[in-house]
Parts: C-alpha cells; sequence; structure tokens
C-alpha cells in the first residue's frame, strides 16, 4: 500500500478517521474528505502531525458537482487514486410512521447518493488504469431489520447492493469493490443512541422488546476494528475478493 494515494469520505470522525489514519500508517497518501469542515481540519491537522500525509477536501458526498471537482483536484494535487472508502453517513432515528421526508432523503443523500457519486466519479477515473479498489462501509443493519432504524438500514442495503453490482461490472478492468458491515461501534454516531448511562451495556446485552440480540463476544467494536477489515480488503492479501462482505459485529447478527 506503499505510496498509494486513497480517497477516505466520512474522514473528520469515527470509522472515517480510523480509516484514514490506519491507511497514512501504511504509507498511503490519504485525501480525507467530510462534510464538516472545522472537524476535518482538526483531523488531518492531527494525521500530518504524526508524521502521515493527509490532506482535507470540505465537500458534501450528495452535491455531485462538489464531488467531480473535489475528484479532479485530488488527482491533480495527489496523482491518480488507487482506493476509495466510502464511510461517510448519517443516522436518522425514528420509527417508519414518525420518519418524516426529510429524515428519509437525508439518509439516501449521504448513504446511499453519496456512495454512487464517489464510485462512479472515480471508477471513471480507474477503468483506463485498469486497477483500483473500493470498500464501501455499510452495516450490519443492511441485512437484519433493526426498529428505528428503517431509512438507515434501507439506504445501507441500497450502498451494498448498489457496491456489488458496481463490482461485477467492473470486474474485467482489475477493479475490486467490496463491503464492510460494521455492527454497534464506539463511534459518536452509536453514542448518540444511547440515553443514559447504561447504553453500552444495554447494547452488549441486547433489547428482547425490539429484537435486538446483544454481541456474543461482550465488547463493542472500536474504529480501529472497522478499519482493520477495510485495509484487508484494500490490501494485495485480498486480491481475489471483490463483491463480498465482510460483517464485523462481533456475532451480533449470528454470522447471518
Amino acid at each position: 500500500m506503499n505510496s498509494s494515494i486513497s480517497v477516505v469520505t466520512g474522514a473528520a470522525g469515527g470509522i472515517g478517521a480510523a480509516v484514514a489514519r490506519a491507511l497514512g500508517e501504511r504509507g498511503s497518501v490519504v485525501a480525507a474528505v467530510d462534510s464538516d469542515a472545522s472537524r476535518l481540519s482538526r483531523t488531518t491537522a492531527k494525521l500530518n502531525a504524526d508524521g502521515l500525509r493527509a490532506v482535507g477536501y470540505a465537500v458534501d458526498v450528495a452535491r455531485r458537482a462538489d464531488v467531480e471537482s473535489m475528484v479532479e483536484a485530488v488527482e491533480r494535487d495527489l496523482g491518480p487514486v488507487d482506493h476509495l472508502v466510502n464511510c461517510a453517513g448519517v443516522l436518522r432515528l425514528g420509527g417508519v410512521r414518525d420518519l418524516t421526508q426529510d429524515d428519509w432523503a437525508a439518509s439516501f443523500a449521504v448513504n446511499t447518493t453519496g456512495v454512487f457519486n464517489t464510485s462512479q466519479a472515480l471508477v471513471e477515473r480507474m477503468v483506463p488504469r485498469a486497477g483500483g479498489a473500493i470498500v464501501t462501509v455499510v452495516s450490519n443493519a443492511a441485512a437484519t431489520p433493526r426498529t428505528d432504524m428503517a431509512a438507515y438500514a434501507a439506504s445501507k442495503a441500497a450502498a451494498a447492493a448498489f457496491t456489488r453490482c458496481l463490482g461485477l461490472e467492473v470486474a474485467a478492468h482489475g477493479i475490486r469493490c467490496n463491503l464492510v458491515a460494521p455492527g454497534s461501534t464506539d463511534t459518536r454516531m452509536l453514542r448518540s443512541m444511547w440515553a443514559d448511562e447504561r447504553g453500552p451495556r444495554r447494547t452488549l446485552d441486547g433489547d428482547l422488546g425490539s429484537y435486538r440480540l446483544g454481541i456474543p463476544l461482550r465488547r463493542l467494536a472500536r474504529a480501529e476494528d472497522i478499519a482493520a477489515a477495510v485495509l484487508f480488503l484494500l490490501s494485495e492479501q485480498a486480491v481475489h475478493i471483490t463483491m463480498h462482505t465482510l460483517t464485523v459485529d462481533g456475532g451480533a447478527t449470528l454470522g447471518v
């Protein structure tokens, strides 16, 4: 992975920041993309202070024209992109009867359309070069029903289906497209779902009332655990793996 160029969306925090750091530690130059310019600036400053090379691009991945401009800037500033990691995501909680049109639209704008925008823009450049790797970070909720998470689960399921279809279409060009499906991971997004200090224990134990299993390994994932899975799928160790979903949830979905 040395000397590669990697685009990471949602890089200002959580899983995206962990992926950006892990890639940087492997020698990749990271184009860190996020809509939150101030958090992104702090994240990239920390990476560079630690001797890694990261350049920030404040972009809303839901805006196609901005994504195109970002990709052009990255390839002009850093060089041809080898890897794309789609980590940008939003969570709008609520039962189906309570979700607003805005909740639904915002979930799909970032979690699905954002993946389409970045993937298509970069594949257009990867195909003539006959190589590249894309990993889309989805969720174990993409394949397992969750109460109060219909918009999130549906948007992540759509992103997963899109990524697999893309992987089939570009396989002949030497481009691999895979998925990482995290479960409960100790990030700001997960903590936003906790009402009080009992949140972590309830996550580990599960909730019969919402038909949610606990975590058999009895630990929350760290963002670094998800980053490790992403790096594997980008690496030469995974050279014969494409259209695959690697679930990283401590057994919460029982391997299904």
